[in-house]
């Protein structure tokens, strides 16, 4: 007890009152496959960037300047409400949980159900010898979920994963648990990948901020790829490919590798003029994505990344049936709170 009674009876019923009235944060919520989801508050947002090119280049001055003129799909920034709580995987799904889904549901992934495989690194490879130049082998039947070419443990983020895949397992869990698991809206991810900010990163603008918050192209993986060396973080966090999930400091709402180790296939179809349907409305709320498509958005960047392309805003697509080394995915579940609310 305080050394002075008097002032401990004045205080402490506002002591209490305090400690009531302060929201509790939900524990994580761990499911049937070992996937641990935080909550993420209902809320509104800027989604989006409205850096210029030479606002840009003083940030990232190694790279050449027409890699910001490439950028319009960001733009215009626009005000975008979450009008629900959800759940958010607290880390990108990895090789264990998806080798566990398969095992359990007998799933075959389409990396192997096609019989032409995914991408993977190889030492010796030369991307001289692909027609794109591409830093990556494949695809070649050898690379899938379970060989990306570099040593993984159980606990890495799973790559190869095509959007159909991650599609596949949400489904699964949600029949299985009677929860509904999908991908995140493109919205969503920014959303949570920003945890309040509006800056380049959850971390700040300075791309240095980063060490120790990301696994992206630093001096370990420049070793294998010399020639993007100027593009490197300076530095070596350890990790030349993936790293375990959560070896990185998470954001301010709990989440980890929101900024590298793989990329994360969100729900949308990608469109470059949609941002703009959006700043039209004035507040979108919970938007979906253009109707329709020809490639799904990715975010977050990975491993091989650099720091330009990790930012919060920055927006990444592929063919769905695309399956490749730097891609993967985290899953989101609806809160069911909210969705008793809905009935």
């Amino acid at each position: 007890m305080s050394k002075h009674p008097a002032l401990y009876l004045l205080i402490a019923p506002l002591l209490l009152l305090a400690a009531c009235a302060a929201p509790r944060q939900p524990q994580p919520f761990e499911n049937s496959l070992g996937m641990r989801f935080v909550q993420i508050p209902a809320g509104e947002f800027l989604m989006g960037s409205e850096a210029s090119p030479e606002a840009l280049a003083q940030v990232f001055p190694a790279l050449p300047r027409e890699r910001f003129l490439k950028l319009a799909d960001e733009g215009p920034v626009h005000r975008v409400r979450i009008s629900r709580d959800f759940w958010l995987g607290q880390h990108e799904v990895t090789v264990g949980q998806f080798r566990r889904f398969l095992a359990r549901s007998g799933y075959r992934p389409e990396s192997v159900a096609d019989g032409t495989g995914g991408y993977g690194w190889r030492a010796d490879y030369d991307p001289a010898s692909s027609p794109r130049g591409d830093a990556f082998e494949g695809r070649r039947p050898e690379y899938s979920w379970a060989n990306p070419g570099f040593p993984q443990g159980e606990d890495h983020p799973v790559t190869n994963i095509t959007w159909h895949d991650a599609q596949a397992l949400a489904a699964w869990l949600s029949q299985t648990e009677g929860r509904r698991y999908r991908l995140p809206t493109e919205a969503e991810w920014e959303y949570a990948c920003r945890a309040g900010t509006r800056t380049h990163f959850s971390s700040g603008d300075d791309p240095q901020s980063l060490q120790g918050h990301a696994n992206l192209f630093d001096a370990d993986s420049a070793r294998h790829w010399p020639k993007w060396a100027a593009m490197a973080l300076p530095g070596s966090d350890g990790h030349a490919f993936t790293a375990p999930v959560g070896s990185f400091a998470p954001n301010a709402w709990g989440l980890h590798d929101m900024h590298g180790n793989v990329w994360e296939w969100v729900a949308d179809w990608h469109g470059d003029d949609y941002y703009a349907q959006l700043a039209a409305q004035g507040t979108a709320v919970d938007p979906q994505g253009p109707a329709e498509g020809t490639v799904r958005v990715r975010r977050g960047g990975s491993w091989h990344t650099w720091a330009f392309y990790a930012r919060s805003a920055y927006r990444n697509w592929n063919d769905p049936s695309t399956r490749y080394t730097l891609v993967g995915l985290r899953l989101l579940l609806e809160d069911e709170a909210e969705q008793k609310k809905e009935r």
